[in-house]
């Protein structure tokens, strides 16, 4: 096993009061617990504010979370001594949404593909002239872009910049927080189109994070589909769309489906969760019972979990 969350929670307080005590906390991250095999690409879909990105940060150590445990390869990341957690850091990277902003403007695209590799201490000189240029190639990018900088590029050629940089220390995880919902159609597909080739080439293993559930379901292998920081169902790609069981699986496959531009209503603040399943309060079957009980994420068979009252009715056990 790659990669192995287990029941990790992550909560951020906003507002202070006496003796600056927070007043209230933001649940990013309620008990996720997933695992990602190698070579597999999960994708983690949601609207905004579910805490995908937060779960993304902890996965590869950019934020360490209040409970639960982060595995790499068998290890805890908290447990692991600092030089134990640098060697294995670089094997677990990140692409972030916004290339505009991942790059350092100050930097031609030679220094910044090379610092990994020279923090890292992976190569000399001389070598990591050859690996830069040869990561240029992986992505589909021309050796004269080594003398540019960020700047001169269009956003899909930044992405594509941003993508080597993480294939620079030969990761075997790479978390991709929203990469191509800033670029245009015709870009996005390209994009995608190179993940998978790096997939089946090189072997990486992807968490996709995305709002856009067509997207995740053209790359992805499974899905876990995030409401309000906690997943709600989880499944083979094909399966899920094909027979969505929660009702928020649902509502983001019509829309996808009829190109409408999200879920109904508001979603409630995540520092004031109902309580119950905290979809009850947009959701087109809530009972009373989804209002005052919560339903945990429950295997319905081998491969695939869904947190929903909605499922008992199914079998016939409502």
């Amino acid at each position: 096993m790659l990669l192995s969350v287990e029941n990790v929670r992550k909560k951020y307080p906003v507002g202070h009061g006496f003796l600056g005590k927070p007043t209230a906390f933001v649940q990013a991250v309620r008990g996720i617990t997933f695992e990602i095999m190698p070579e597999e690409i999960v994708g983690v879909v949601g609207e905004s504010g579910c805490g995908k990105s937060t779960l993304g940060r902890c996965v590869v150590g950019l934020e360490s979370p209040d409970a639960g445990r982060v595995v790499w390869e068998g290890m805890d990341t908290q447990a692991m001594s600092t030089d134990v957690l640098r060697k294995k850091r670089k094997l677990f990277q990140m692409v972030f949404q916004n290339p505009f902003a991942s790059l350092d403007p100050r930097q031609r695209i030679k220094d910044l593909l090379s610092e990994p590799l020279e923090v890292h201490g992976l190569s000399s000189a001389a070598e990591r002239q050859q690996a830069v240029k040869g990561l240029l190639e992986d992505v589909g990018l021309p050796i004269d872009s080594l003398r540019k900088f960020p700047h001169e590029f269009s956003g899909g050629q930044r992405q594509r910049i941003g993508l080597a940089r993480a294939l620079a220390v030969e990761p075997k995880l790479i978390v991709l927080d929203e990469p191509v919902s800033s670029l245009d159609v015709s870009i996005q597909a390209s994009i995608l189109n190179l993940l998978v080739r790096l997939n089946q080439q090189k072997g990486i293993s992807y968490l996709f994070i995305s709002h856009d559930l067509q997207v995740v379901g053209y790359l992805s292998n499974r899905i876990l589909v995030l409401y309000l920081g906690q997943v709600v169902e989880s499944g083979p790609t094909e399966r899920l769309i094909r027979e969505p069981i929660h009702p928020y699986t649902e509502v983001l496959l019509d829309t996808m489906e009829a190109n409408k531009g999200g879920v109904k209503g508001e979603p409630p603040s995540p520092v004031d969760i109902p309580t119950g399943c905290s979809f009850h309060t947009r959701c087109p079957y809530a009972e009373n019972r989804c209002q005052k009980e919560p339903q945990d994420l429950v295997m319905v068979d081998k491969d695939r979990a869904v947190a929903c009252w909605k499922w008992d009715r199914i079998k016939g056990k409502g």
